[in-house]
């Protein structure tokens, strides 16, 4: 793995939240945001725990962050200095994307001289449990110094606080806080262990929220001052019990360990472009964030749509998962991609249940998925920026495109691993279920000869409740189509065995039916134009710079009844771009390229999932050029300041996983042009001008393959 280093070299207070996402480091079961050691809750600090909630009140259900083990700051001569509040000479922010270590490095000028302090640390890839950080301080003067040290359960909450008990401990050489959350009594604890060796007095406090471990001492001039710290973090609830004592661990075996675990995960998902330096960093560092949320080992657990960056969207699970993440572990750990999938067939119950509120059939998978399907989406999910009044939105009722989202990536996963024995396990009968609900949805009109799905909400969120989205009946289409023929393709025993659940024949049929029959708008004659849902080729067609000047505040939410873009063709996000990248041969070229045409210049691109949909069909059509800035805008997403962080007043910032995953999908099966065919690899490059060489690893039906693409040809090589 090369040497890809992300860096910031100095310090703006206003760059704080940006700087928590863009300097993550993860390992699966938490994200530790990039946010230095001294910073308390006002700063978003956060160890954000995987796949575990609570609920405060009437607040919004969320996820938990832990007792932070990282607090550190010092005091030089009795001032305590510390960021934000004492500001620095210089400062700097590194992370090693090839080792997953975080480092930094701030020198502060006091009356006696400089003061440096730097630090790096690690969230264990080889142990989910662990943290390991090292800790230095240096002075060019002689001076008292205080470094404190230790665990802050006093952490920061969207909407809790979340720990309605905490305990603190100190025994021996180990300190530890621990957290019980109010909804379930779920207890969080983090436990540390401090080495140094150098003489100082030690003082350890234990107080309501927090244990630190001052240790005071005479520094003398450009002397280096270290410990080490050896943390554990850990909850209850985990099925596989953390056996291990924060004394017990040794720092530099840890870090040993855990680069070694990257080493590993790198030989299979590294890209190398040869030609576009700034291209392979941002997509390597795209790699890298998925890479820091895979649940490996775990059970019961998915990807939420921010990672593990915090509780942003409630840490909940959408269909970014399954549209946009999921194909680069089926391709790089397909252990990872079944663990995902597993996750929506343990929670089919909750989508079942989700259906029957709706008076559906089948299964209606939550748009904001919690443990055990849990639709932790309210009717009011955008609060409006001139009244301070939630407003009332239809995510949760109308997106019925995510049961679609589900089975699509059952099938992706199915295809490229030839592990058809998820069906057995339950897989199937989310399938099944999934068509049901959507059988559910169709109408006829009296006089009518074709099914259709009205009063919907597409991907588009910013047009609500309109009927016939054309990507929403698409996939509807899809998954009967998908349901017919698994049941079809059943052996005798396995046919016999699911027709004591379900009529299998009256289900043939019906999805039969709903197939044949449903409606799917097509492109016009005369202008080669999808529409995407009924009546939007009647809206004001305006540019997107019209409808942002109309505006009456930044964080102003766009959709809704009233929003800006509601009465208009601007659109928040791919569409029916979105559908053709997907069913690429159900189109030809020149359609998919009106339609692009057309749709890309009414697109804000208000979502992170839009661009590497552009991007995709962009290459799809032949014009890799046009693709580029909008893959790069994907891979970007995490590495620049500036992006959306506000929907109406509810902040929305976090990293964004989906777009790292888009722009994965489009290096490899956009540029790459990496598809299936007659269940083999097959390589149709369309690469940027700029691109010399493009190469990468595959997972393919349980073998790993080595693909190169060079002067316009592709090789695919097994290893």
């Amino acid at each position: 793995m090369r040497a890809f280093t992300i860096t910031a070299d100095k310090f703006t207070a206003e760059n704080i939240p940006h700087c928590g996402n863009k300097f993550l480091i993860g390992n699966g079961y938490f994200g530790i945001r990039g946010t230095m050691e001294e910073y308390t809750k006002e700063h978003m600090p956060a160890v954000n725990m995987a796949g575990i909630y609570d609920k405060v009140g009437d607040a919004w259900r969320e996820s938990v962050n832990a007792p932070n083990p990282l607090s550190t700051y010092v005091k030089i001569n009795g001032k305590k200095l510390a960021l934000p509040d004492a500001e620095p000479i210089s400062h700097k922010q590194e992370l090693d994307i090839a080792k997953g270590i975080h480092t930094r490095c701030t020198t502060w000028q006091t009356e006696g001289g400089e003061v440096c302090v730097t630090c790096e640390r690690f969230a264990d890839m080889a142990r989910r449990n662990a943290v390991g950080m090292r800790y230095t301080l240096k002075t060019d003067f002689d001076c008292t110094a205080e470094i404190t040290t230790g665990i802050d359960g006093d952490v920061w909450d969207i909407n809790g606080p979340h720990f309605v008990k905490i305990d603190t401990a100190s025994r021996g050489d180990i300190e530890a806080v621990s957290g019980t959350t109010g909804e379930k009594g779920i207890i969080v604890t983090a436990q540390e262990c401090v080495s140094y060796r150098f003489d100082g007095e030690i003082n350890v406090r234990c107080g309501e929220k927090q244990v630190l471990k001052t240790i005071t001492f005479t520094a003398k001039a450009n002397t280096e001052y270290c410990f080490e710290k050896t943390a554990l973090i850990y909850a209850s609830c985990d099925e596989k019990p953390c056996t291990d004592a924060a004394d017990e661990l040794n720092y530099a075996d840890l870090k040993r360990e855990h680069i070694a675990a990257w080493e590993r995960i790198w030989d299979v998902s590294e890209v190398e472009i040869d030609g576009d330096d700034e291209a392979m960093l941002a997509l390597n560092y795209s790699i890298y964030h998925l890479n820091c949320i895979a649940p490996r080992g775990l059970s019961g657990i998915s990807i939420p749509a921010r990672g593990l960056s915090g509780q942003v969207y409630k840490g909940a699970v959408f269909w970014d998962t399954e549209m946009f993440m999921i194909d680069y572990y089926i391709h790089t750990e397909p252990a990872v991609a079944k663990t995902l999938l597993q996750y929506r067939i343990d929670t089919l119950c909750g989508a079942k249940t989700k259906a029957a509120e709706y008076g559906l059939d089948g299964a209606y998978y939550a748009w904001e998925s919690q443990e055990g399907g849990f639709e932790a989406c309210s009717d009011y999910n955008v609060v409006d920026v001139f009244t301070k009044r939630p407003m009332r939105t239809y995510f949760r009722d109308k997106q019925y495109h995510v049961s679609a989202a589900v089975v699509y990536g059952i099938m992706k996963y199915i295809n490229a691993t030839g592990d058809t024995g998820i069906l057995s396990e339950g897989a199937l009968e989310v399938i099944i279920e999934c068509a049901r609900m959507y059988r559910s949805l169709l109408i006829k009109k009296a006089d009518g000869s074709q099914y259709e799905i009205r009063d919907v909400v597409g991907p588009d969120e910013y047009h609500e409740r309109v009927s016939n989205n054309a990507y929403t009946n698409k996939m509807a289409q899809f998954v009967f189509k998908t349901a017919y023929d698994m049941i079809k393709a059943l052996d005798n025993d396995s046919y016999d065995e699911l027709n004591k659940r379900y009529d299998l024949e009256k289900l043939l049929d019906v999805f039969k039916d709903s197939y044949e029959n449903m409606y799917i708008p097509q492109p016009s004659e005369d202008t080669g134009l999808i529409e995407q849902f009924d009546g939007y080729f009647k809206l004001e067609d305006v540019s997107v710079d019209e409808v942002r000047s109309r505006l009456l505040d930044p964080k102003e939410y766009w959709g809704g009844a009233y929003g800006v873009a509601a009465d208009t063709q601007v659109l928040k996000q791919a569409d029916v771009v979105a559908m053709l990248s997907m069913f690429k041969n159900d189109y030809n070229a020149e359609i998919m390229r009106k339609n692009w045409e057309y749709y890309e210049p009414r697109t804000e691109h208000g979502s992170s999932l839009s661009a590497c949909m552009y991007s995709l069909l962009s290459c799809h059509i032949g014009n890799p050029d046009a693709a580029y800035p909008l893959f790069m805008k994907s891979a970007s997403a995490d590495m620049n300041p500036g992006g959306k962080e506000w929907a109406g007043g509810i902040y929305i910032g976090g990293t964004h996983p989906a777009s790292e995953g888009g722009a994965w999908i489009v290096a490899v099966k956009g540029f790459a042009g990496i598809d299936i065919a007659d269940g083999e690899l097959v390589c149709n490059p369309n690469l940027p001008k700029k691109w010399k060489k493009l190469s990468f690893k595959l997972m393919f039906k349980g073998e790993l393959y080595c693909i190169s693409i060079e002067n316009g040809k592709g090789t695919i090589n097994k290893i």
